[in-house]
């Protein structure tokens, strides 16, 4: 359990920059080195590299709704920021850090990508299957926001607290060791 509002902080800054970092990385080599028009098969058709550029959310969602996208991920940053206060979880503060950069990392794109400022579009290139193609961004979102879930409904709470399952389990753990 995280005992200070620093350390989660820090921990949770250390996060979100390893994964904007990797995001912007990532994107800028895809944007320097792919062509759109000829995707690069990593393992068959199963998995490629293709870059495409989304003017909408997951799965092209909302096109032509940048500047509303623009202003959820502004405000996913800064309720996270401010709820950030009350954590003392680790595991709560990784999926939240995974969250914060992924949102972060897309943002970066509305606000500088072509065609506008805060209207530009995001590069995904990670395409799966069936899957729609996608980002490093976008996974640290999707990562980030199962594990929250997975915590929530175990009764893993963000302020280090359990309750339900986790509750009983740490009961019986305590017991045993009496």
């Amino acid at each position: 359990m995280l005992r200070s509002s620093t350390s989660v902080l820090v921990l949770l800054a250390g996060i979100a920059l390893a994964v904007i970092a990797l995001d912007v990385i990532t994107k800028s080599l895809v944007v320097a080195l792919l062509d759109p028009e000829r995707p690069v098969h990593i393992i068959g058709d199963a998995v490629t590299l293709r870059l495409v550029r989304n003017s909408g959310a997951a799965f092209s969602m909302a096109s032509g709704y940048t500047w509303v996208l623009t202003l959820i991920a502004l405000a996913v940053v800064v309720v996270i920021f401010r709820f950030s206060r009350k954590l003392r979880s680790g595991w709560w503060v990784l999926g939240l850090g995974l969250v914060l950069g992924g949102a972060i990392g897309n943002l970066i794109d509305r606000i500088f990508r072509d065609p506008a400022p805060l209207r530009g579009h995001v590069v995904d290139f990670i395409s799966v299957g069936w899957w729609p193609v996608f980002n490093v961004a976008d996974s640290a979102v999707v990562c980030g926001a199962v594990l929250l879930v997975v915590l929530s409904l175990l009764g893993y709470d963000y302020d280090g607290s359990r309750s339900g399952f986790a509750a009983r389990r740490a009961a019986k753990v305590e017991a045993e060791n009496a």
